[in-house]
């Protein structure tokens, strides 16, 4: 493992928090003598080397130099159900103008089509509708059925799945999102979506120390 030199300020804020933490980041500057401003990439660099931990509301908390292993598993632990959001929908009747309101009014890059028991029978994408609007042909008499890419051509996952699973798949198909389903009776019911946002505010969430 590679050493981690710090600075005569770093190794002066190891040794506060060491005697005081939890001790927010105001407190570490007030008896620095500096700003807030000041000891942010002083304390980045901590919480990212793995001496500090930052917890929101609380402060930060000593935990002496860390590999990053224990930061990899809490990190494989999280579900996509914990970070899903609502689908956006259109139904098998509607037609390729009522998507391209839809995608535009929910400013998404991507539609689930569902059948009337919420069943998955087709994606819609950005690309799909560009290539429908090119042309002459009347956008609210085609169906959308003509466009889409169908089952069982449509990569999906589960609330259960790992983030790490699904962002892995997401990287290696190159697509922007995933519909989170549920087995039924009836098919593969649609109850969210797993996108690149979501993904993003999983990397957020380890920068700021949320992840525990």
């Amino acid at each position: 493992m590679q050493t981690i030199e710090l600075n005569e300020r770093q190794l002066k804020i190891v040794e506060i928090v060491k005697a005081y933490g939890p001790i927010t980041g105001e407190r570490i500057a007030e008896l620095l003598s500096v700003t807030r401003a000041t000891l942010r990439p002083d304390l980045a660099i901590l919480t990212m080397s793995g001496f500090l931990e930052a917890r929101p509301r609380v402060g930060y908390k000593y935990v002496g130099r860390r590999d990053g292993i224990e930061d990899i598993e809490r990190i494989k632990k999280k579900i996509v159900q914990e970070y899903m959001s609502i689908p956006v929908v259109v139904h098998t009747n509607a037609n390729v103008y009522d998507a391209i309101c839809t995608m535009f009014l929910e400013d998404v890059g991507t539609l689930f089509v569902v059948d009337e028991n919420k069943v998955l029978v087709g994606v819609i994408s950005r690309k799909d509708l560009l290539r429908a609007s090119i042309g002459s042909q009347d956008l609210q008499k085609m169906p959308v059925n003509i466009i889409m890419t169908r089952m069982p051509n449509i990569t999906y996952c589960y609330k259960t799945d790992s983030m790490a699973k699904v962002s892995k798949i997401m990287m290696d198909k190159a697509i922007d999102g995933l519909p989170v389903v549920r087995d039924t009776k009836t098919g593969l019911e649609v109850i969210g979506r797993i996108t690149k946002t979501n993904i993003t505010r999983l990397m957020v969430d380890i920068i700021e120390g949320r992840i525990i």
